[in-house]
């Protein structure tokens, strides 16, 4: 899930120097929810991965 967010944030900074402001905006927002979603895996996995089996 890292990887798609760092493929639309290279995607919304391309966009956004060649200027095509509509599609760069839509691929950092999608970048941005991409990385949270997977940054909150990320945490929940290691929380639940510390714990001893029941």
């Amino acid at each position: 899930m890292l990887f798609w967010a760092l493929v639309f944030l290279i995607v919304g900074i391309t966009a956004g120097v060649l200027g095509l402001t509509g599609l760069a905006g839509a691929a950092t927002q999608i970048a941005l929810i991409l990385f949270v979603v997977g940054l909150i895996l990320a945490i929940v996995f290691f929380v639940m991965g510390r714990r001893p089996p029941v």
